[in-house]
């Protein structure tokens, strides 16, 4: 999901990585904090001073970011589900469940988990800040505990809002779920709630725009597109695992192969099975058995007056667990591998027996069949 994120440390088990675009809103946070609230709050001090504060605030910020997921996935992980990771980026941050929950109780309890870490954040900061307030005269640390608390009640209360799949979406879903015992028929009236609040939230920044209030407004009109986006990204992607589940390579898979041994000439490669039988991708083969496979862009990397001398084994790329699945691996799986790169296609072997190819066009297509078989038997067409 997020390609570019970088990892920083484990903590509990768990792999906490931060996306790039997490500095853009970091630095965000020190400039308004520095330029904004800490000057109205402790007024009569230097630039470096409400700078240093703003930085210690974002990093407090950080870690109440990293707590509020760390709750989603401790109770993810004491219920079974694995997680990729903790991920923090533009809009916030993210728990990778790399599967949905069995039951509508489990879901509930993973989703409730991070508003009331955060709830509980925001109590203790607002208890901490106590002693270094006295009446209107507020001190340095108490300014930054203050924040802390407030910024940690608004996370609270923006991921109750029951629109998928903020936290609240979720614990709606779960509700639903418990009541209709049917999670797809949960997922997508919660879905359709979090569309709606995207656009709410779209609408309304537009407004604040045209009001006058500029980045606030912008800001508003960002979230409202990523909740639309992961709304009905989610469902999706739900319907895409239960389209999926329980079926393997075995049954997408094309037995209809061209392939090439390792001895041939790239000349052999290219006039008796890329041109001939217009194909790109030809898996190699080693005296019957699976070698590799070579492409069109392998083999452009060979100039062409050496193709005739030039063997197909110098440009194979060899047979491993990137580029190759067995006949029995989930279907969901393969989806997931050809969906994460660029590969577009895999081998199908048994040992180093090739019996098959897979593309990202066959699944794309049987999942397409299932979506309007679907619609034309809830249609009656």
């Amino acid at each position: 999901m997020f390609k570019n994120a970088v990892q920083l440390f484990e903590i509990f088990g768990f792999k906490l990585r931060v996306d790039p675009s997490w500095l853009l809103i970091a630095a965000l946070i020190v400039w308004s904090l520095s330029t904004s609230y800490f000057p109205e709050m402790l007024p009569a001090q230097t630039a470096t001073f409400y700078t240093t504060l703003g930085i210690v605030a974002m990093l407090g910020m950080f870690v109440s970011l990293v707590l509020h997921e760390l709750a989603h996935s401790v109770v993810a992980r004491a219920y079974g589900l694995e997680i990729g990771g903790i991920t923090l980026f533009i809009f916030g941050g993210v728990a990778e469940l790399e599967e949905e929950p069995h039951t509508p109780k489990s879901e509930f309890q993973i989703a409730i988990a991070g508003p009331l870490m955060s709830l509980a954040l925001a109590g203790l900061f607002y208890l901490a800040s106590g002693p270094f307030i006295d009446g209107d005269n507020i001190g340095a640390i108490g300014a930054v505990l203050g924040y802390l608390a407030l910024i940690n009640l608004v996370l609270a209360v923006f991921n109750l809002v029951p629109a998928f799949p903020l936290d609240g979406g979720r614990v709606f879903r779960a509700a639903i779920w418990q009541l209709t015992g049917d999670m797809v028929r949960a997922t997508r009236i919660s879905s359709r709630i979090g569309t709606f609040f995207g656009l709410f939230l779209m609408v309304t920044g537009a407004f604040a725009v045209f009001g006058g209030q500029g980045i606030g407004g912008v800001w508003q009109i960002l979230i409202g597109f990523f909740v639309i986006n992961a709304s009905s990204g989610s469902y999706q992607n739900l319907l895409i695992k239960n389209s999926l589940r329980g079926k393997s390579a075995r049954m997408l898979m094309s037995d209809l192969l061209w392939t090439v041994d390792a001895d041939a000439t790239i000349a052999q490669l290219v006039d008796d099975v890329m041109l001939r039988r217009g194909v790109s991708f030809v898996p190699v083969l080693s005296q019957g058995r699976l070698f590799g496979y070579v492409d069109a862009a392998g083999v452009r990397s060979i100039d062409r007056a050496e193709w005739p001398i030039r063997r197909v084994a110098e440009v194979a790329i060899p047979a491993g667990s990137d580029n190759t699945v067995t006949p029995d691996t989930p279907l969901d799986e393969v989806f997931k591998r050809l969906g994460a790169g660029t590969r577009r296609k895999l081998m199908v072997a048994n040992a180093d027996k090739l019996i098959g190819v897979i593309s990202l066009s066959d699944v794309v297509h049987y999942l397409a069949l299932q979506q309007e078989i679907g619609t034309t038997m809830k249609t009656g067409h």
